[in-house]
């Protein structure tokens, strides 16, 4: 579960008031709105990088607000993957499990795991800058997933890609989504995107979240 409790966060002018929506355990979220008006603040309220002005987060039953980024238990794709370019993909892969300091046989066996299904396998041994944006992206959900995070936090994961490579990239997003039982929330501008994934939709507007209904015309 993902619950925003009001929520509350500004900078400069712009503002978050009064932020309240849950995305039910094991749910596929999806999250729409214009670009520039807070999508992925919010995602980076749920992260720890941003700190909110009022109100609380929760991640299943645990109260996060105040708990550093690395103590949340989530995996995190950013709208760019953040991919570091002189790690290959092998070391993407087990970098979360390195930093818990995870026996070296452990790491190895959890990066083949995710390396098959994901369709990087006969990529480990590259690095960022030689790959494609659809490798690039599968290779930043493997990182995110590595710890088998409760909680995955997606930011406008297609956006960048074209219709060839975004439509396959989709069906993995909601194939791992089920496999893993993982709850998800997506940001997104894209209906198309929310129509294909979503278990449940909200739009941020005029920084207030309402939840929307899948059938919506309007949204998807």
């Amino acid at each position: 579960m993902i619950r925003f409790d009001n929520i509350a966060w500004c900078a400069g002018a712009f503002a978050l008031e009064k932020i309240s929506f849950t995305v039910p355990t094991g749910s596929y979220g999806v999250l729409m709105g214009r670009t520039g008006g807070g999508k992925t603040s919010l995602l980076e309220i749920i992260c720890g990088l941003r700190r909110p002005n009022a109100g609380s987060i929760w991640l299943g039953d645990r109260q996060v607000t105040h708990l550093a980024p690395g103590e949340r238990g989530l995996g995190y794709v950013p709208q760019d993957g953040a991919l570091f370019p002189t790690m290959t993909v092998r070391e993407h892969l087990g970098f979360a499990l390195r930093v818990r300091r995870r026996p070296a046989n452990e790491i190895a066996r959890r990066v083949e795991e995710l390396a098959a299904p994901l369709g990087i396998a006969a990529l480990l041994d590259r690095h960022p800058p030689g790959l494609s944006g659809g490798e690039r992206q599968r290779v930043a959900l493997g990182r995110a997933l590595a710890a088998r995070p409760q909680v995955l936090l997606l930011d406008e994961p297609l956006s960048a890609l074209d219709d060839d490579t975004r439509e396959p990239l989709a069906d993995l997003l909601h194939r791992v989504q089920r496999e893993t039982a993982v709850t998800v929330l997506h940001v997104t501008h894209l209906r198309s995107e929310a129509a294909r994934l979503a278990d449940v939709l909200f739009r941020l507007d005029a920084g207030q979240v309402v939840e929307t209904p899948l059938n919506d015309p309007l949204y998807v």
